[in-house]
């Protein structure tokens, strides 16, 4: 992106109005291109501000999920329940990504009329600027306490149990869809997205009792709940995506499945008549029988499943020299891939008998060495999370197409056709050690 398209566009006052609006009450943080993130907490309150910021480089801009008293009083070290003294509220906010476009629009709409089946009305949609779309819903559409808990105190919580429901809510009809623009042909599926039979092929029995394979999108196609955390970021609407030169428009939620990237162009963009995440029109308690549903559902995915693969793990810290090499490629540094990194290195780490404050000083380190670092608070959000449920869970397993091969980290050595998980090869090759320096428990694999 050039300077003079970036001016150009934030000069708009209709585009400077827009992103005001959705400022309100949220920490902002600016990006400056290849720079990263300016400091943090801030606002913003002016629209001005936004030509002034693009002058000096800024890019794009980004907004939390929370609402905020005062987001200035915002601290990166302060402890959980001042954080969530300051916290007025949060909006839900989907985020649907995939590496082709049309499997995106398939699943944003898919979850839309999830939303609108569960009564609510007050659904809002933008294209995230490259390959996928946010999907909002305004706190006012919440009740004002679930299960006898102020709501505003039950985030990221309540959020990643919502999207971990619509997630299996839409998982057998995004698979159908996806078929039926592929014309029922696996094989295009599968040349397209570079993936194998096994990652994507699930068997089924129908009523009859015959067995019939049918598409499971998940390794290609992610809702994001994992990385849902205190302080979580979205970009702001008409926001610059740097990585694709496109704005993060934002669209009619009855009609993405029309949507075409060239109205994302900047010289293209015009504001829609439908503001993301408005207020004005919601109506309090709408989302109830969400909320209901998603907090009764007991997933079968991503938590359900390492759930019961919760081991006792080594019972001392098994040294990095027993590492697999995929391991030993994320603490080297990654210029992708870095916030599915900490989710896989938490788990990791405490399979593998560290303690959570060797854990903390492995993962500043390691953070250091990413080409682009992440920010303290993403960090420290995820194992402040990991320790809240005080349980040892495997990391994804090696065939896990969304991790380790997803962003090149997958060098398999003569070792890794032994073992289908990264903690079973540390504890397995720890067994070299004598017993007192490292111990491995039983696993429930």
């Amino acid at each position: 992106m050039d300077i003079g398209t970036l001016l150009r566009h934030y000069k708009r006052a209709d585009i400077q109005e827009e992103i005001i609006a959705n400022a309100h009450d949220r920490e902002i943080a600016i990006k400056f291109g290849d720079k990263g993130f300016g400091k943090r907490p801030d606002v913003l309150k002016y629209p001005r501000d936004i030509l002034e910021l693009a002058k000096q480089g800024a890019t794009s801009f980004h907004a939390s999920e929370e609402l905020w008293h005062n987001p200035l009083q915002l601290g990166q070290d302060m402890k959980q329940h001042e954080v969530a003294s300051l916290r007025k509220g949060w909006d839900l906010v989907l985020d649907i990504d995939c590496h082709f476009l049309e499997y995106s629009k398939i699943a944003a709409d898919l979850v839309i009329k999830a939303l609108k089946f569960h009564n609510i009305k007050s659904i809002s949609c933008k294209f995230s600027g490259n390959k996928g779309f946010h999907i909002g819903v305004p706190f006012e559409a919440f009740p004002a306490t679930i299960g006898g808990i102020d709501t505003k105190l039950l985030f990221p919580e309540a959020a990643r149990r919502i999207a971990l429901y619509i997630k299996e809510m839409i998982k057998k009809p995004v698979g159908e869809r996806i078929m039926g623009l592929e014309k029922n042909d696996f094989g295009a599926i599968l040349k397209k997205t570079g993936m194998e039979e096994k990652d994507v092929i699930e068997y089924t029995k129908d009523s009859s009792g015959v067995l019939r394979k049918q598409l499971t999108a998940e390794p290609f196609l992610d809702i994001d709940t994992v990385l849902i955390s205190s302080r979580h970021l979205y970009r702001m609407p008409y926001s610059f995506n740097e990585k694709s030169g496109l704005v993060s428009v934002v669209i009619n939620p009855e009609k993405v499945m029309l949507f075409r990237k060239e109205i994302a162009l900047p010289d293209k963009v015009k504001i829609s008549p439908h503001r993301f995440l408005d207020r004005k029109e919601v109506i309090r308690n709408e989302a109830k029988g969400l909320v209901v549903q998603a907090f009764d559902f007991k997933t079968k995915e991503r938590e359900g499943k390492q759930e019961k693969k919760e081991f006792v793990g080594a019972e001392t810290a098994i040294p990095e020299q027993f590492f697999p090499p995929c391991i030993k490629k994320i603490l080297a540094g990654l210029t992708d891939g870095r916030k599915r990194s900490v989710f896989i290195l938490l788990n990791f780490l405490t399979a593998c008998g560290w303690s959570y404050e060797m854990i903390e000083e492995r993962l500043m380190e390691w953070n250091k060495k990413n080409a682009e670092p992440l920010r303290e608070i993403v960090i420290k959000g995820q194992l402040r999370y990991h320790k809240q449920r005080q349980k040892k869970i495997l990391p994804p397993n090696c065939d896990n197409l969304g991790y380790y091969k997803a962003f090149g980290v997958c060098m398999p050595d003569s070792f890794c056709s032994k073992i289908r998980n990264p903690a079973n090869y540390a504890l397995l090759k720890s067994r070299q050690l004598p017993e007192k320096k490292a111990k491995p428990s039983k696993q429930v694999l």
